[in-house]
C-alpha cells in the first residue's frame, strides 16, 4: 500500500525594526526558508522582490515593519511587507510605467513588476490590521478589488506593530517551468 505525504501549509513572519542591517537579515531568512521547504529555484526572484520592498519600508516609514513568506501553492510563494506609511507606491496603484533612464530613484519597485506573477497593496486601519476602507466610488479596478478580497482571506494581514496603520505590500513568485522565459529579458530587451 502507498502511502502519501501531505506538507502543511507554512509561513514565517519577520518582525524587523528600523536598522539599516534589517533589509539583510531579511533576505538571509527568507533564503534559509526556502531551501528548507525545498524551494532554492524561488530564492533568487523572491531574494530581490523582499529586497526591493523591505528597503523601500525602511527608507518610506517611521516605525517598524514586517515580512512575511507563506507558501501559496505548489511552486509558489507570496511575500508581503505591512509598514507604518499609508502611501501606496506607483507601481501597486494603478498603471506601471518604466522610470525614465535618467531617474536618479523608481527602479527598485518596477523591478519588483517584472519579476513578481502578481502584486498587490492594502491600505490598513490603524491598530486592527484590516483593510481602512472599500475601494472610493468610481474606483473599479478588478485587480485591486480581487487582491484586497486575496489578503483579508490569506492570513498576511496580522494585527500589531505597534498598534499604527500604515499598508501591506504584496507579491507572488513562481517557479519557472522548464523554458520560460526570462520576465526581465523579455520586457527590457537586449541591453539594458
Amino acid at each position: 500500500m502507498a502511502t502519501a505525504t501531505v506538507s502543511p501549509p507554512w509561513a514565517y513572519t519577520l518582525q524587523l525594526p528600523r536598522d539599516p542591517r534589517a533589509p539583510g537579515v531579511a533576505r538571509a531568512t527568507l533564503r534559509t526558508a526556502l531551501r528548507v521547504h525545498g524551494m532554492p529555484e524561488l530564492v533568487e526572484n523572491v531574494e530581490l522582490l523582499a529586497s526591493e520592498l523591505v528597503t523601500n519600508a525602511y527608507l518610506h516609514s517611521e516605525g517598524p515593519y514586517s515580512l512575511r513568506l507563506r507558501e501559496a501553492g505548489r511552486g509558489r510563494v507570496r511575500l508581503g511587507v505591512r509598514d507604518t506609511s499609508p502611501h501606496i507606491p506607483a507601481p501597486f496603484r494603478r498603471g506601471v510605467t518604466p522610470p525614465a533612464e535618467s531617474a536618479g530613484r523608481g527602479r527598485g519597485l518596477y523591478l519588483v513588476t517584472l519579476y513578481a506573477e502578481s502584486w498587490g497593496a492594502v491600505p490598513l486601519c490603524a491598530g486592527v490590521g484590516r483593510p481602512e476602507r472599500s475601494l472610493p466610488d468610481g474606483e473599479s479596478s478588478p485587480d485591486r478589488r480581487r487582491s484586497r478580497q486575496e489578503e483579508q482571506g490569506s492570513g498576511l494581514l496580522e494585527r500589531g506593530l505597534s498598534g499604527q496603520g500604515g499598508k501591506l505590500l504584496w507579491v507572488e513568485c513562481a517557479a519557472k517551468e522548464e523554458g520560460a522565459e526570462d520576465a526581465y529579458e523579455s520586457a527590457s530587451g537586449p541591453g539594458w
